[in-house]
């Protein structure tokens, strides 16, 4: 039985990891769970699972939760809660959304558990300091988004996923999100609710919104560098409206080794809990006579600028994609509130990387306070922008 903590508990992931340990209950056992406000979601969860251990974010409302959860069970609070829980089970999930994840997924590697990375921008931000950290003893990293856990299963053909031998590049396919097609005139208009239906995934509003721009697909970009260690000019980008081909690996003989299912983030979540195993409940298998046709082309990148922002951002290295990826956390918020519009998204970013700093990511700090600056360096724009100064 494998022990797992569910940390970002009651959002997309956590609730998706919930149902791989419903389905295969003789395998994994929750022992602990985190949220950051959703207290009676964690309540409900805690009555079911019955974890030793829960958390909340919030620190008002951890007197809710100690009513609501089963006696015996163990109440944490706030970030250093969840970093806590993160160190209490055999597996890791990382299912926090933004920037905050990043106190967890160093938590969970100092201590050399199996973390399965649900949260991208922890990576992105601080990749110099969580890359060390994989060389713990025990540490193992198993990325959860569906893209680079397809891509980590093509390069176990190669028989070495950390030093793959025969590597020529990753091709990283996109669905192109609710706005493909579309030019930039077309989008200077959007509403967040257009913005917000993705044609294929189910995801919370900040990645949905991320996918719109293509900046979801960036940021896998610069998450795609640090788990395989392959350089930018051997990372591709691909859209592929089905979302059937999750992402390909070819090789130097000129093979291309892809993974293919239905869209189902069960499948890659089930993956990172039983590695190197496999699960036995078949989430995104496919009906092969229900697939008519597979679609390919390349990415608008005159109309989706977030694209190539991340990998400028990327390529600068240091503390850049953390500015970046605080930037775009900013401007994301700004247009889901309506203070900017779409368009603005890009323009804001761009913006902020003329202001970068050039300071070294030696430090959980450094990272932060990069983050920070990205971040106010949209905010002051947003707001000076929707006070109609």
């Amino acid at each position: 039985m494998t022990t797992v903590a569910v940390l970002g508990a009651t959002g997309s992931i956590g609730t998706q990891t919930a149902d791989v340990v419903r389905a295969e209950p003789d395998r994994f056992d929750i022992t602990a769970l985190a949220a950051w406000s959703s207290v009676d979601r964690l309540i409900e969860q805690a009555k079911e699972f019955r974890p030793d251990a829960v958390a909340i974010g919030q620190s008002d409302l951890v007197d809710r939760l100690k009513d609501g959860v089963p006696a015996g069970t163990e109440v944490l609070v706030g970030e250093a809660g969840f970093e806590e829980l993160a160190t209490r089970a055999e597996v890791i999930v990382n299912g926090v959304v933004g920037f905050a994840g990043l106190g967890v997924t160093l938590a969970a590697l100092s201590s050399g558990r199996r973390l399965a990375l649900a949260n991208k921008e922890s990576l992105i931000a601080a990749g110099p300091l969580v890359r060390p950290l994989r060389s713990v003893p025990g540490a193992e990293l198993i990325p959860v988004d569906s893209e680079h856990c397809a891509l980590h299963q093509c390069l176990r053909s190669d028989n070495d996923v950390d030093a793959p031998r025969h590597l020529e590049k990753l091709l990283l396919t996109a669905s192109g999100g609710p706005f493909r097609g579309r030019n930039s005139a077309d989008l200077e208009e959007v509403t967040v609710e257009q913005a917000l239906k993705h044609p294929t995934w189910s995801m919370g509003p900040k990645i949905t919104v991320d996918s719109s721009t293509l900046m979801n697909k960036g940021l896998e970009v610069i998450e795609a560098h640090e788990l395989f260690d392959v350089p930018y000019t051997k990372i591709e980008v691909v859209v592929h409206p089905e979302s059937i081909v999750h992402s390909m690996a070819t090789f130097t003989d000129g093979a291309t080794i892809a993974q293919l299912s239905e869209p189902d983030m069960r499948l890659p979540i089930g993956y990172a809990l039983a590695y190197p195993d496999r699960i036995r409940t078949p989430f995104g298998a496919i009906d092969w006579s229900e697939i008519k046709s597979l679609n390919f082309e390349p990415p608008d990148r005159e109309t989706f600028r977030c694209l190539d922002l991340a990998y400028e951002a990327g390529r600068i290295g240091g503390t850049a994609p953390a500015w970046m990826n605080g930037a775009n956390e900013a401007a994301v918020e700004a247009f889901l509130r309506g203070t900017i519009s779409w368009s603005e998204i890009a323009t804001s970013i761009e913006r902020a990387l003329e202001l970068y700093d050039g300071a070294t990511a030696d430090s959980v700090d450094a990272v932060v306070r990069a983050d920070r600056r990205g971040r106010e360096c949209v905010q002051s724009k947003s707001v000076h922008r929707g006070s109609g100064v």
